[in-house]
């Protein structure tokens, strides 16, 4: 097969992939501020797991609550303390191999993982700089070995543990230069590995081996396709593409995996605080916690028959 020809099959192939649905479209919600069921104080995580069950971390009524997949209530473990299975300030979730729930005890400084439906299974983590401590964590994400990697968001850096908490290893300190965080809150794991991290007072994302190698960086401080104010979460769809929760600036943008700007979902007037995004198990699905207005929004992909592809998307696909 000729060059041409190689790489016109190949920008078919990426946009079967990118296109495959179309424009995220609102579906539904649920949520009011309070602390009964159904009920949110500050929403932060969201998980969608492999049950198409909905976990949410309920971060200032110190407890997880989970739904089925348009927000049908199922329960809720957690309260306020220090014991194993209570919170103080429970940030974000992320599923494990065998369906074992993670949670960021954030104000806890630790790490605590559960059954699916809140049964205690362990924990780890304490106070401090040393390997296996925290300082205000903020994100998590299971990769495909099982392994956790964790936002040690005070400390600046990475920190990564086998299923159980064991220390692996770490990456990062303070600062602006590759490989550095400024209070990193957001963490995915891509398809191929790959690690990605919401560089939050840096404006920007950047992406890792699975052990912290340095792989690249987009975004900078502002308002306009691909620009930031103050990125916090991430999710990635089964393309690779990136998908941002991008707080101030009130939406959800999505990238290819190196960084080209593909689109957006919401904007003013739709989302205050939009924090948490997590993908249903099909991928049709998105989930985003709707912290400033209690609620989780979701949203389904169309799918059209044709989808069209302008020029400028097919450059996007291959920078």
């Amino acid at each position: 097969m000729n060059k041409l020809a190689i790489t016109t099959a190949a920008a078919l192939t990426a946009l079967a992939a990118v296109c495959a649905f179309g424009d995220w479209v609102y579906e539904g919600q649920w949520g009011t501020y309070g602390t009964g069921e159904g009920q949110f104080r500050h929403a932060l995580g969201i998980l969608a797991d492999t049950n198409t069950y909905v976990y949410v971390a309920d971060t200032n009524n110190h407890r997880v609550q989970y739904f089925r997949e348009k927000g049908f209530p199922l329960g809720e473990w957690g309260e306020y303390g220090n014991g194993d299975g209570q919170f103080i300030q429970p940030r974000d979730l992320a599923e494990g191999r065998r369906g074992d729930i993670y949670v960021v005890d954030g104000a806890n400084h630790r790490v605590q993982y559960f059954s699916g439906t809140g049964s205690f299974r362990g924990k780890w983590g304490t106070t401090g700089t040393g390997d296996g401590q925290f300082y205000e964590p903020y994100g998590i994400a299971v990769a495909a070995d099982g392994n956790v990697y964790v936002c040690d968001t005070e400390n600046h850096r990475i920190q990564y543990f086998n299923s159980t908490g064991s220390f692996l290893g770490k990456w990062g300190s303070k600062g602006g230069g590759s490989g550095e965080f400024e209070d990193p809150r957001g963490i995915a794991v891509a398809p191929n590995g790959n690690i990605y991290v919401a560089d939050s007072f840096n404006y920007r994302i950047q992406y890792f081996t699975p052990t912290g190698s340095y792989l690249g960086a987009w975004g900078k401080r502002g308002k306009g396709e691909g620009e930031f104010n103050f990125p916090w979460s991430l999710a990635i769809w089964t393309t690779g593409d990136v998908y941002v929760s991008d707080l101030y600036n009130l939406r959800i943008q999505y990238f290819t995996s190196t960084g080209s700007y593909l689109g957006k979902i919401g904007g003013s007037g739709q989302f205050n605080s939009p924090i948490g995004v997590s993908f249903g198990v099909t991928g049709e699905r998105i989930y985003v916690s709707d912290a400033g207005n209690s609620r989780i929004q979701y949203y389904r992909c169309t799918n059209p028959a044709v989808a069209p592809a302008s020029l400028g998307r097919v450059k996007a696909l291959f920078r």
